[in-house]
């Protein structure tokens, strides 16, 4: 068996670039029962950025918006709106991660860096991937501190309870016409991932709209990576929506696990999260499609959740609408009872619903 050259511990964080971070912590906060965690900005010695950590069990997502004009921050803002820049990947050697990949034919986005406080050193470095979303590597096995150097605690009066999020499951790009399997190459030769599954338009297809989908993981399997492009349909498709509203190839969606997703999804829309509406048509033949569940169907149909079984299992699925005003950027809520594939099943149900708020919008 090779070695993996590129030992990932699991996901570090999640960075947005936004408009206004303060607000968009409170949302996270008060919709998703993300707490206050860290915090860097002017009060720290940060005069240019102010980023916001929130946490989530195992979920770190980092919200920063640029204190002055022109600059990085400010152009991906104003080219894609509020989104996912990058997505940090918790290592043990961030230099050698970085000299692996680099040399694997990666585009430097960070050399090798050492940053220090009072409680220790990270090393960080970087690499770019789709569109003008970034991988950072992230060292922190000599570092004791709240998060990274340069974040202090973040204290806050008000705590809403969390909702049961527990940790990333998987995270999905959207890239443009053709270059799927560009990038499932680099996934595969640069980061040394192997392809999971695959869906083509035959899959994941309705009456007007196709994607075609190929899922990434890492050696370990706790880096699930899929990505998505448009095939030919009759109508505007969401990836090319996406791609149309964010202005090029991005993360479109963030799916974070759940031990409890009646009871996640109930606590997300009593705080006003937005989730995508199915028929309940779905569930007429459901059991005969998926066999026995341990859930009563009744709270799974008025919430709307999907569910799914492949040869391990069955899993259980919600997408929430765009939770920017972009249709860009969405999350999926996801429990799995053994399944390791990602609702198939679900997949015509879930584009009749994408389209019905295409349409909403004038963009199938």
């Amino acid at each position: 068996m090779s070695t993996d050259f590129l030992p990932i511990n699991g996901t570090d964080y999640i960075e947005l670039y936004v408009g206004n971070a303060k607000q968009t912590a409170h949302y996270y906060k008060t919709a998703f029962g993300f707490q206050s965690f860290a915090y860097k900005g002017l009060e720290t010695g940060s005069t240019d950025s102010v980023s916001y950590a929130l946490k989530q069990d195992k979920i770190v997502i980092v919200l920063t918006t640029p204190l002055k004009q022109g600059g990085e921050i400010n152009e991906h803002i104003n080219k894609h709106g509020d989104g996912v820049k990058v997505v940090a990947l918790w290592v043990d050697d961030a230099t050698k991660s970085w000299e692996e990949t680099t040399k694997r034919g990666a585009k430097s986005y960070l050399e090798p860096i050492r940053e220090d406080d009072d409680n220790g050193y990270v090393i960080k470095s970087g690499i770019h991937t789709y569109g003008d979303t970034v991988h950072v590597f992230i060292e922190r096995k000599n570092y004791k501190g709240i998060f990274l150097p340069g974040f202090v605690e973040s204290k806050s009066d008000y705590n809403p309870k969390p909702v049961g999020l527990k940790y990333i499951d998987h995270m999905v790009g959207n890239v443009d016409w053709g270059e799927m399997n560009t990038w499932v190459e680099f996934y595969e030769k640069v980061m040394g991932f192997s392809q999971l599954v695959s869906f083509d338009d035959k899959d994941i297809s309705t009456e007007y709209t196709a994607l075609m989908s190929k899922v990434m993981s890492n050696g370990n399997g706790r880096i699930k990576f899929p990505i998505n492009e448009p095939a030919e349909g009759k109508k505007k498709s969401q990836i090319e929506e996406y791609i149309d509203f964010y202005n090029g190839a991005g993360v479109q969606h963030i799916a974070v696990a759940t031990d409890n997703i009646i009871e996640t999804v109930k606590q997300l829309k009593a705080r006003g999260v937005e989730f995508l509406y199915v028929p309940t048509s779905y569930y007429d033949d459901l059991l005969d499609r998926v066999g026995p569940i341990e859930e009563d169907l009744k709270p799974l149909k008025e919430l709307g959740i999907l569910i799914d079984r492949d040869e391990d299992g069955y899993l259980l699925q919600l997408f929430t609408k765009p939770i920017v005003d972009r249709p860009t950027m969405f999350f999926e809520i996801i429990q799995r009872k053994g399944a390791k594939s990602f609702g198939k099943g679900n997949f015509k149900a879930l584009f009749e619903a994408i389209e019905r708020e295409q349409e909403q919008r004038g963009t199938l």
